[in-house]
C-alpha cells in the first residue's frame, strides 16, 4: 500500500505542469485564516479548496484568496457587502504571500526575519476536573462491515480484551496542541517568529510560556524548517496536523495531543494529476514517547500517510493512514511489518488506522456541505473493520447573506479505538488521542450556530452530548453522560489586535462510568490575539 502510494505520487508530480512556487508558514490551526476561507467557499467564490490535509500554508491561503477576488470581481450578481469584508480581511491577514503572488516576477528579499509574526495570550480559569478514559472494553471480535456479517476478525475468547487510556485534557477546551490547564487560574502565552531565505525556505519558531500560579513551563510548541512550495514541500521539526474533514475532531491526527517532531512530505498546494483531477497529499513520519505497561517496554514508530483528491468541482474525497509500527520489544522484519497491512491477524508487529472520507457541496442549497469519514482499526484486504465514523453536515449561509452558519457532527469512537495488544499503551501520546480528543468507545453529537456581525465580530454557540459506556461497557461500569454547551465572542480591538471571550459549563453524569458520580465544570477564557 505504502509503494503503490509513493509510485502514484511520483507520477502525478510528474505529470503536473511546472511553476513558480512560493515555501511559506503555516497557518495555526486555530487561526480565522481557516473560518474565512470556509466562508468564501459559501459564497460560492473559492471551488478549488481541499480540506482534508492541514494546516494550509500561506501561499495556499493567498492562492485560494485571489481565486474568490477574481470571482468577486466577475460576480453577475452582487455580493452581500459582508463577502466583500471577508476578502478584505483575509488579505490583510497574509500581506507577505499576496504581494509575492501578484507580483511572481519580483524576487522576495534573500534574508527577511519577523521577530513576532503572531502572539496569543490567553487567560483561563477552570473549575473542574477532567475525566480519565482508562478503562476496560469488551472487544467481541468476529467482526463484518458496518456490523453486516461475520469473521472478518476471529472471534475474541476474552471478556475484556482491550483496554483505553489516555484522558481529555481540559475540560470543555479540546485540540489545543496537548497544553493541559489544571484547576484554577492558568496563563499562556505563544509567540511566533518567522525567517525566510528567498522563496525556497522558511523557518518558524512558536514557544508557549505556561503558568498556573504555583509552576511556570516553558516549551516548543511549533519550530519546523520548510524547504521547496508548490506541489512538493519537505518540512522537518515539531509542528501540527490535521488529517481529515472533521471540526470537532477527526479519526487519525489532530493536535489534540502535543505536537510531534517530524518529517513531513507533503503538497502545500494541489496539482492536477491525469484522469484523477485536483490532489493534495501529506506523508508525516515520527515516533511516540517510550512506554511500559506491566512489563511490557515499546517506543514504535509512527507515521501517517494522506491522499486528498477532488475529482469534481464540488466533491472531494481521501484516503488516510495511520501506523504505530516497530520498535524496542517486537519483531523489526519486513514479513512481520507487511502482514498488518493485512489486517484480521495479531501476528505482525504494527496498529494501523485506516480509512475513507468525503465532502459534498450542494451548489442550489447555497454551498450546504455533507462530510463524513470511515475508518477502521483493522484492515480485512483493503475495507477498514472495527469501523469508527465521523458524520457533519455545514451550513455556511444559513441566511442569503451569509452573516449566519450552523454545523453538526456525530463521532462514534468503535469500543478497541486507539487501543492494541502489541503496544498497550496504545494510540496515545503524551497521555492523550492523537486523533478524535474524545477517544474510543464513545459517541459525540456536537452542534454549532454563528453570528458574524462583521469578519472580525464573531459570536458563536456550541452544544455537545458526549456518552461512554453505550458500547463496550463490562462489569459494573456504567454509561457516562455529559451535556456540554459553549460561548464564544470574538471582538476587534485595533488593527491587528483581536479579543476572544469565551465561557462553557458541563454536567457529567456517572462520570469515569462509575454510578452515582456527578460533576459538573466550568471554564472562562479571555485572549488577545496579534495577527494570529
Amino acid at each position: 500500500m505504502v509503494r503503490k502510494f509513493f509510485c502514484l505520487i511520483s507520477l502525478v508530480l510528474s505529470s503536473a505542469t511546472p511553476s513558480w512556487s512560493l515555501s511559506s508558514a503555516n497557518i495555526p490551526l486555530d487561526s480565522p485564516v481557516y473560518s474565512y476561507i470556509e466562508k468564501l467557499s459559501g459564497f460560492g467564490l473559492i471551488t478549488t479548496d481541499i480540506r482534508g490535509v492541514k494546516p494550509y500554508s500561506k501561499a495556499e491561503a493567498a492562492r485560494l484568496l485571489m481565486e474568490a477576488e477574481e470571482r468577486l470581481n466577475k460576480a453577475e450578481v452582487p455580493l452581500d457587502r459582508f463577502a466583500i469584508q471577508v476578502v478584505a480581511r483575509l488579505r490583510e491577514m497574509i500581506p507577505r504571500e499576496i504581494a509575492l503572488r501578484e507580483n511572481p516576477d519580483r524576487k522576495p528579499r534573500t534574508i527577511d526575519y519577523n521577530p513576532l509574526s503572531s502572539l496569543r495570550l490567553r487567560y483561563v480559569f477552570l473549575d473542574g476536573a477532567a475525566r480519565n478514559y482508562q478503562r476496560d472494553v469488551h472487544d467481541p471480535g468476529d467482526d463484518g462491515v458496518f456490523g453486516i456479517g461475520s469473521g472478518l476478525r476471529p472471534p475474541n475468547p476474552y471478556p475484556s480484551a482491550a483496554h483505553q487510556r489516555g484522558g481529555e485534557g481540559t475540560p470543555l477546551i479540546e485540540n489545543n496542541n496537548g497544553v493541559i490547564y489544571p484547576d484554577g487560574h492558568n496563563g499562556e502565552i505563544r509567540w511566533g517568529s518567522e525567517f525566510s531565505v528567498s522563496d525556497s525556505a522558511v523557518a518558524v519558531l512558536e514557544p508557549t510560556l505556561q503558568s498556573d500560579g504555583e509552576n511556570t513551563s516553558i516549551r516548543l510548541n511549533r519550530g519546523y524548517i520548510k524547504i521547496g512550495g508548490k506541489s512538493l514541500e519537505l518540512e522537518a521539526g515539531k509542528d501540527e496536523n490535521w488529517l481529515g474533514l472533521g471540526y470537532r475532531g477527526n479519526i487519525t491526527l489532530t493536535n489534540n495531543a502535543e505536537n510531534f517532531t517530524e518529517i513531513k512530505l507533503s503538497s502545500p498546494e494541489p496539482f492536477d494529476a491525469p484522469y484523477i483531477g485536483s490532489m493534495k497529499f501529506a506523508f508525516i513520519a515520527s515516533r511516540f514517547d517510550y512506554s511500559k505497561v506491566g512489563s511490557v517496554e515499546r517506543q514504535p514508530w509512527f507515521y501517517a500517510l494522506k491522499l486528498s483528491t477532488r475529482p469534481l468541482e464540488n466533491l472531494e474525497f481521501g484516503f488516510n493512514l495511520g501506523r504505530q509500527v516497530g520498535g524496542p520489544g517486537v519483531n523489526n522484519g519486513l514479513g512481520d511489518s507487511l502482514r498488518g497491512l493485512i489486517g484480521g491477524t495479531s501476528d505482525d508487529n504494527s496498529n494501523g488506522l485506516a480509512g475513507f472520507e468525503a465532502r459534498y457541496r450542494i451548489p442550489n442549497l447555497r454551498n450546504m456541505e455533507l462530510y463524513g469519514e470511515l475508518s477502521g482499526e483493522d484492515t480485512a484486504l483493503f475495507w477498514p473493520i472495527v469501523e469508527s465514523y465521523i458524520a457533519g453536515l455545514y451550513i455556511p449561509r444559513l441566511t442569503d447573506d451569509g452573516r449566519n452558519d450552523f454545523r453538526f457532527e456525530f463521532f462514534q469512537g468503535n469500543q478497541i479505538l486507539y487501543t492494541h495488544t502489541t503496544f498497550p499503551a496504545g494510540y496515545i501520546y503524551k497521555n492523550m488521542p492523537i486523533g478524535h480528543s474524545q477517544g474510543g468507545a464513545t459517541r459525540d453529537f456536537f452542534f454549532r450556530a454563528s453570528h458574524w456581525f462583521n469578519p472580525r465580530n464573531n459570536l458563536a454557540l456550541e452544544y455537545f452530548y458526549t456518552n461512554r459506556g453505550y458500547i463496550g461497557r463490562i462489569g459494573a461500569q456504567s454509561i457516562e453522560r455529559k451535556h456540554s454547551g459553549r460561548v464564544f465572542w470574538d471582538i476587534p480591538l485595533t488593527a491587528n489586535f483581536d479579543l476572544q471571550l469565551g465561557y462553557g459549563v458541563e454536567k457529567i453524569q456517572n462520570m469515569n462510568l462509575v454510578a452515582g458520580v456527578e460533576k459538573t465544570n466550568q471554564i472562562a477564557k479571555f485572549e488577545i490575539r496579534y495577527r494570529y
